[in-house]
This record gives structure tokens, sequence and C-alpha cells, in this order.
């Protein structure tokens, strides 16, 4: 290979090490706000709906049921501590 043709493939091998790092970066902020969002959604809903704003015995054990079916269905990330950090998200921050 010609020192030319070695520059040059040095470059786009650079450039493409380049937008690739960039795209993993835009993707990955993207999905840190669609996941905030879909969190704070989540809180406002099981706050509005199940505790309506209160904190009653039925409620947490209503969060650990709905908790236990999300599992199944979405893994650990929406146990019952997930859960209630998200109901405490959205009441800190209660506009979107």
């Amino acid at each position: 290979m010609t020192v030319k043709k070695l520059v040059v493939t040095n470059r786009v091998l650079q450039d493409i090490r380049l937008l690739i790092e960039k795209t993993r970066s835009t993707v990955a902020a993207a999905v840190n706000v669609g996941l905030t969002m879909l969190y704070w959604q989540i809180g406002k809903r099981i706050n509005a709906e199940i505790l309506k704003g209160a904190r009653a015995k039925y409620g947490e054990e209503i969060i650990a049921t709905l908790s236990q079916e999300l599992i199944k269905e979405y893994g650990q990330g929406f146990n019952y501590s997930a859960l209630t950090r998200m109901v405490r998200f959205a009441e800190v921050f209660p506009d979107s």
C-alpha cells in the first residue's frame, strides 16, 4: 500500500470513528430523555390513579402487585423500589 493510500485510509477510518462516536452520543442522549419521560409518566400515573396523592397501605400493595406484573414482562427495572422512585420523581418534578 502506498503512503498516499495509507493516509487516505487512516483519514477515512478516523472520520468513520468520529461519526460512530457522535451517533452513539446522540442516541444515548435521546434514550436518556425517553427513559426519563417514561419514568416520570409512570410515576405520575401511579400517583394520580393508584395513590391519589396519599400513601395508603392499599396503595403500597397495589404498587407491589403492579411491579410483579411489570417485572414478568420488562424485568427488574420495574421492581417495587423502582416504581416508588418513579412516583417520588413525579412528585418532586410535577411538570413535565
